[in-house]
């Protein structure tokens, strides 16, 4: 089969649409189950190029969680501490290697990721397929399933939630299109790899990036090749936990993901982490109030009464102290960026996020002043001479 009917293309109104070879060969996908579409397949196919390329960097299963044509989490497999457990809700699942880098993919914007779609390095088992069967999610994609894990997933949507299984040896053309009113463009494929003789060429006078530093940046770089540019990304402890993506200005990319990297460690608060939810809060309501919790919870919603609609008890809220405070306790934060830091300022916001360890391609006229910044926090940086824009 070389083509494939979609209902629509990326909005209801855009008839006819399909999936085709233009070299009449077939298509190198199954459809398992549900049907997928036009965006579907272009979150399938970007995000599964992504955790391909983090497997064969890092030789750790990898996870992706896509929404929109960029990652909402990337990650690969590494063991999860208790808390990370209870910030990603796991606590109570059997989790293999593949199903904890989902997981961690998922868990780093639990927001952004509600109806994602997946993609899995490796064959989806049922400890993953049980773990996406209680999440919200549009589908999946994955090299091969079990037949268990399959029969999970078909579960999902009343029997219509989208499986997809691409062969993972398929090798796309050198030469790719793409039309826009109705002209074509033509441009080389980017295969560029991403590995760590990237990082070599260290430019600060803090010349220590440690191993696990490296896959956190590479984990960034792989990420950014499938973001929606600009984009910047923050990464720790082997996965990405915040991604700012399609920002026309550097520094609010910078801040975005920094913002969403300041988040995912404000759930590891004690007063987060013991909140008295009611227990017919259901998981996606949990992360709602757990956000409004940390941005602005105040006061006013307690003695409004407001907090009886997701609390037992009464909870204190977190001050703006309480957060300035814990915050200062992440560190060692890897942070990617997919063009040159044009300013010292995107050095300084990252600085606020615990970063230690930067990488980006230089070139700019004011890498003098980017690189002093990075100086001034003791950061190493890397200049890895390659741009990342994907569009």
């Amino acid at each position: 089969m070389n083509e494939l009917l979609l209902k629509y293309g990326c909005n209801p109104n855009q008839v006819p649409s399909k999936i085709f070879m233009k070299n009449g060969k077939d298509l190198p996908i199954k459809v398992l189950n549900g049907r997928p579409g036009y965006i579907n397949f272009l979150d399938a196919f970007n995000s599964y190029q992504l955790v391909k390329e983090l497997k064969e960097a890092t030789g750790l299963p990898a996870a992706a969680s896509f929404k929109h044509v960029s990652p909402a989490g990337a990650a690969v497999y590494k063991e999860l501490s208790d808390t990370m457990k209870k910030i990603y809700f796991v606590e109570d699942l059997e989790l293999s290697p593949m199903a904890t880098a989902y997981a961690r993919a998922r868990g780093a914007d639990r927001m952004s990721s509600y109806g994602d779609f997946i993609a899995l390095s490796d064959t989806c088992d049922v400890q993953t397929a049980k773990l996406i069967a209680r999440e919200v999610s549009d589908g999946i994609i994955a090299p091969s399933y079990t037949d268990e894990a399959l029969e999970v997933l078909k579960t999902k949507r009343k029997g219509n939630y989208t499986v997809i299984e691409i062969d993972e040896n398929y090798v796309p053309e050198e030469i790719e299109h793409n039309d826009c009113y109705g002209i074509t463009f033509e441009q080389g494929r980017n295969n560029l790899k991403i590995d760590k003789s990237m990082l070599e060429e260290i430019v600060t006078k803090n010349k220590d990036i440690p191993e696990s530093a490296k896959i956190d940046l590479l984990i960034a770089l792989i990420t950014l090749k499938y973001t929606q540019s600009n984009s910047v990304c923050y990464a720790k402890d082997g996965q990405a936990i915040g991604i700012g993506a399609g920002q026309q200005s550097r520094v609010h990319c910078t801040r975005l993901a920094g913002n969403k990297a300041d988040n995912w460690y404000l759930r590891q608060h004690p007063k987060v982490l013991n909140l008295p939810f009611r227990e017919d809060i259901r998981r996606p309501d949990r992360d709602n109030t757990i956000d409004v919790y940390i941005s602005d919870f105040s006061e006013d919603v307690l003695n409004d009464g407001e907090w009886e609609n997701f609390f037992t008890v009464k909870p204190e809220p977190l001050t703006a102290q309480e957060k300035k405070e814990w915050l200062k306790t992440l560190t060692d934060v890897a942070l990617g960026s997919d063009a040159f830091f044009p300013f010292g300022d995107n050095i300084h916001r990252a600085s606020k996020t615990g970063v230690k360890y930067v990488a980006q391609p230089g070139g700019s006229i004011r890498d003098d002043n980017v690189i002093e910044t990075c100086d001034k926090y003791n950061m190493a940086m890397a200049f890895t001479k390659i741009r990342l824009f994907h569009h």
